[in-house]
């Protein structure tokens, strides 16, 4: 069966399952818990390059920056009005002869009006049934009484009266520290780390000697398990499964012409011809600076604009009270750096020398190390025999002849359409021969897919 890995868009609903299986899986098992071998192909990670980056682009090591040279510029002529006068006349005001234009006539009907100037005497089917009634008015049963004010005290008291129950408020105890006067002794610094503190010294610090590495009189043994317990056993090389590729075509050279030869004839294209530029000839005659504005400004004698700065003040010759309220209420204080406060350690340092020996030192012994014991079967086939390298695969594979896709040219090789299922895929059923002077029935041959 044609096995196609497209998935397009279902367009048909021909309700047959796709299969995902390959023809390996379906016609052999899995051997046992042997899991298949993992890919090898690595990982698509963006490896980062740990070179430093070199500033240097193509573009700077191949740009080779050239000289620039200003546009020579043009000017502009001088504008020079023309003498005479301008004919304003145009043909629109020649050949357009005015008429005179009256109001456009309605094309609508003027409204009639059907009116008629007799008095109607018929009575209204309202008038005719509807009769007015003598109806007199009600009087109202509410009994009008003054309000009166009560004279009693309210005697239900709110819950708010009975459980409310009105406190004096004692005020806050002041935080504030009371009025006190400054000493006028010297500040005494003295804190209880500097009255209470014992300098020890210091002793130095114990540094365990570094043992000297002394090489093993033995032999070093290099062999491996491995190496030990494997000896190679020769055989034959196993013979490759893959089939023969052959070649699909012919050898001959083609004989013939194609389209493009048929179609293409070649012309003849002569070279564009390229435009000189003309040369600059710099002009012979003196330039005049003279403008509009040099010939026809006139000076003016104007005189000097005014300063709007203020006069000068008068320098004050009286010399500079610096007294001000914080130098005279504010006297400095001598400060004098804190001290450290530390606190006394509970738990005083070891006196005695530092012993190294640990408890794993003490208590561990060394025992001689046994090599581990190989599991590796005895060698049961013997070195002579040559090795059966034969597998299922090997006895129960028959090679396929390749099959071709009917859809590339179903005409040419026998098939024709019959309907496409709902993944897309187009069915050809192979059209079977008529065989004549026989009177038995072909069978339907089967339907092949094909590529969409």
């Amino acid at each position: 069966r044609h096995r196609c890995c497209h998935r397009p868009t279902k367009i048909y609903d021909d309700g047959v399952q796709p299969s995902h299986k390959t023809e390996y899986l379906e016609n052999y098992p899995g051997y046992g818990n042997i899991c298949p071998p993992e890919s090898c192909k690595p990982k698509p990670e963006v490896q980062e390059d740990r070179a430093r980056m070199d500033g240097t682009t193509t573009f700077k090591s191949d740009y080779l920056p050239y000289e620039i040279l200003t546009r020579p510029f043009r000017t502009q002529a001088e504008y020079r009005p023309k003498s005479g006068k301008i004919d304003l006349g145009t043909i629109y005001q020649r050949d357009y002869n005015p008429h005179k234009v009256g109001p456009v006539t309605l094309a609508r009907p003027r409204e009639r009006k059907y009116t008629s100037d007799a008095k109607v005497d018929t009575v209204p089917t309202y008038r005719d049934h509807y009769r007015l009634w003598k109806s007199q008015r009600t009087e109202s049963c509410k009994v009008e009484r003054d309000y009166e004010p009560p004279s009693e005290r309210f005697g239900n008291p709110s819950t708010f009266q009975d459980d409310y129950i009105p406190k004096q408020p004692n005020p806050p105890a002041s935080c504030k520290p009371c009025d006190t006067k400054l000493p006028e002794g010297p500040f005494d610094g003295n804190t209880i780390h500097r009255t209470a503190y014992v300098v020890h010294e210091m002793q130095p610090l114990f540094v365990r000697p570094r043992e000297e590495y002394k090489p093993s009189d033995q032999p070093f043994e290099d062999l491996t398990t491995h190496q030990r317990d494997f000896k190679g056993i020769p055989g034959e090389q196993a013979k490759s499964c893959k089939p023969e590729s052959r070649k699909h075509g012919s050898d001959d050279p083609f004989k013939g012409t194609t389209e493009f030869q048929d179609r293409y004839q070649p012309y003849l294209v002569t070279a564009p011809e390229l435009h000189k530029p003309s040369e600059y000839v710099p002009p012979t005659d003196k330039m005049d600076l003279k403008s509009s504005n040099r010939l026809d400004y006139i000076k003016h004698k104007v005189a000097p604009r005014a300063p709007i700065k203020p006069p000068p003040r008068t320098k004050n010759t009286v010399p500079f009270q610096g007294k001000t309220t914080t130098k005279e209420d504010y006297q400095p204080w001598r400060v004098r750096p804190q001290g450290l406060i530390k606190k006394e350690e509970e738990i005083q340092k070891p006196t005695g020398k530092f012993a190294s020996l640990t408890t794993f030192r003490s208590h561990y012994t060394p025992h001689q190390a046994n090599p581990p014991k190989s599991f590796k079967p005895i060698q049961a086939v013997p070195a002579g025999v040559p090795f059966k390298d034969e597998t299922l695969y090997r006895t129960e594979y028959t090679p396929k002849k390749p099959e071709v896709c009917p859809g590339i040219d179903p005409g040419a090789m026998g098939y024709v359409y019959v309907n496409t299922d709902s993944q897309g895929h187009r069915f050809y059923r192979q059209v079977s021969p008529e065989r004549s002077g026989s009177n038995r029935c072909s069978p339907v041959p089967e339907e092949v897919p094909a590529v969409s």
